[in-house]
């Protein structure tokens, strides 16, 4: 977008006069992530906890609290969170909060005996603050129930936990506060999305932004609005901002998977130097365990774009093991192996494709694949034709497939039916150049001159770039018609075109040879030679003959 929107101050996290100790300063920010839910306060609440015990070893709070969040971020395991819950009680044998986390954590480990006596105690402890404990025990209550059958003492214990919880929630002032909180955050949040989106609509795209950038800074909330003005960047088409925001998003919340999935998709479709970057989203992503067979199959392609064949290989094969019967993940593995030279094991799972046949144009396009496969990597001409047939019954309009399978007929010798296959493509295609340089050589080999000029001619008339066509014509007009002058000016139109093409600038002596022009001819062997040695494409002992010849 044209207007720039600088990054607000880092959120200050400097102690006031009425904050100053650490346990105020994790409290702080405890709330902030409960409310708010980002990685930025998590980090804080963590670093000001460990602070407090540092400062107060002997105060239960910061190791009950600590225990929570570090269980939450996947930093301790259940048992090392109920010990540090059990220090807390050992500590302050009557706080109530002390109970509940540790009773939590027993209910979590299956330690269900345990976990109720440590409800128990809270709700002695707690009185009028025990709304939590006894919600906590009813549900306890009602597994055991579930496990063990209904009974009369179990089923009332059951209903007054549950009835005098739900009652005693209302007096419970830190719930209470915590909801008014996040009420109000949400309605802020809400309010700014609406306005922007608003805009939007309107079209007006630079308020839009100014709305959404407000809304972040008075909310605090860059996953949301960073993420807004991500997503309307990418409908102004501006995708270097859009990949910026949401870069910006994503620090505040790093495990956001939409967010997760936009930035792997828009590098994979816009920044192909950042493909390291996206290989790491959706290695991200797989910790979702959701769609895992799609977003290896994705993996496989950044791979494949790396030219990672054997990390490649092994995404499709992941994603294939959990859906086995996919005709694409077939395919793709398919590729791979070709890709790494192992023919045998990509014709298997090509022939998985082609039989799974999903729709029948795309099946046509894997045939080809196959065809190929058998023809130019097997040897196997037989295999080959039978496989483009089978890919021109699925797709008749397959011009590609009809092209290649005219070029199998020229390899078996089988002109007659190579013409008829190109022009099977012209009469598909008339417009294509392709079909017409094909019949044009085809025509050539079969001696038939003049249709083979026209054939050229009009590969040239619809693709005066095509420096085959060029050659092939003049080569055509050398040999075929004796008219070296005519086709000399087609050489040169094929080594203008293209510099490095070895035979066009034999082609060109051999037409100032017919000609009697010696000098020209030996410099355009010369050059031929010259290009021969990185191109192979000619016997060497053949332009040395003809120079040769030249002066003898």
């Amino acid at each position: 977008m044209s207007e720039q929107i600088t990054l607000p101050l880092k959120r200050k996290q400097q102690r006031s006069k009425r904050h100053t100790s650490p346990l105020d300063m994790a409290r702080m920010s405890h709330q902030r992530y409960i409310v708010k839910r980002q990685a930025e306060d998590l980090e804080n609440a963590i670093e000001y906890y460990v602070e407090a015990i540092k400062s107060s070893p002997k105060m239960a709070e910061p190791y009950y609290r600590l225990a929570s969040l570090m269980y939450e971020k996947g930093e301790i395991t259940l048992q090392v969170a109920i010990e540090q819950c059990k220090t807390a009680t050992t500590l302050e044998p009557d706080n109530v909060n002390a109970h509940i986390y540790a009773g939590y954590f027993m209910s979590m480990s299956d330690d269900y005996k345990s976990a109720q006596k440590e409800f128990s105690i809270a709700i002695k402890s707690g009185v009028f603050n025990s709304a939590r404990p006894r919600l906590f025990l009813s549900k306890l209550l009602q597994h055991e129930m579930y496990e063990e059958g209904v009974s009369i003492g179990k089923l009332a214990k059951y209903i007054y936990y549950l009835l005098s919880g739900s009652v005693l929630l209302m007096c419970d002032k830190s719930v209470i506060k915590m909801l008014m909180e996040t009420i109000t955050d949400n309605i802020s949040v809400f309010s700014y999305r609406t306005l922007g989106e608003t805009l939007e609509k309107a079209k007006m795209y630079t308020t839009a932004y100014k709305a959404y950038f407000e809304g972040m800074q008075k909310t605090e909330h860059g996953d949301v609005f960073y993420k807004k003005m991500g997503d309307l960047s990418m409908s102004q088409q501006d995708l270097m901002s859009g990949y910026e925001y949401y870069k910006k998003a994503l620090f505040v919340k790093p495990d956001d998977r939409e967010l997760l999935l936009k930035l792997a998709t828009l590098i994979q479709t816009a920044f192909p130097e950042k493909l390291d970057e996206a290989i790491d989203y959706y290695n991200k992503l797989l910790e979702f365990n959701v769609e895992n067979d799609k977003i290896y199959y994705q993996l496989g392609h950044l791979y494949l774009r790396k030219d990672d064949k054997l990390n490649a290989i092994s995404a499709f094969k992941l994603a294939l093991e959990t859906n086995p019967i996919n005709p694409y993940y077939n395919n793709s593995l398919a590729y791979a192996f070709v890709r790494a030279e192992l023919f045998d094991d990509a014709i298997e799972y090509y022939q998985k494709a082609i039989k799974l046949n999903p729709d029948a144009e795309w099946t046509s396009i894997v045939c080809h694949a196959l065809g190929s496969v058998y023809g130019e990597v097997k040897g196997n001409l037989e295999a080959a034709e039978a496989t483009y047939q089978a890919g021109l019954v699925l797709d008749s309009k397959n011009y590609d497939l009809l092209l290649s399978l005219g070029d199998l007929y020229m390899v078996k010798g089988e002109l007659d039916k190579a013409i008829r296959t190109y022009c099977d493509g012209i009469t598909l295609d008339p417009d294509n150049f392709m079909a017409y340089a094909k019949a044009g050589l085809a025509l050539w080999e079969k001696d038939y001159v003049e249709e083979s000029i026209v054939s050229f001619h009009k590969s040239i008339q619809l693709n005066p770039n095509f420096d085959i066509s060029q050659n092939n014509l003049g080569v055509v007009y050398l040999d075929g018609m004796g008219n070296p002058k005519e086709a000399l000016g087609y050489f040169k139109n094929a080594i203008k075109l293209n510099p490095n093409y070895t035979l066009a600038y034999f082609n060109a002596g051999r037409a100032y040879q017919a000609l009697g022009e010696n000098t020209k001819s030996a410099e355009y062997y010369q050059m031929a030679m010259d290009l021969n040695r990185i191109t192979n494409e000619l016997p060497e002992d053949d332009i040395e003959n003809r120079m040769h010849d030249l002066f003898s």
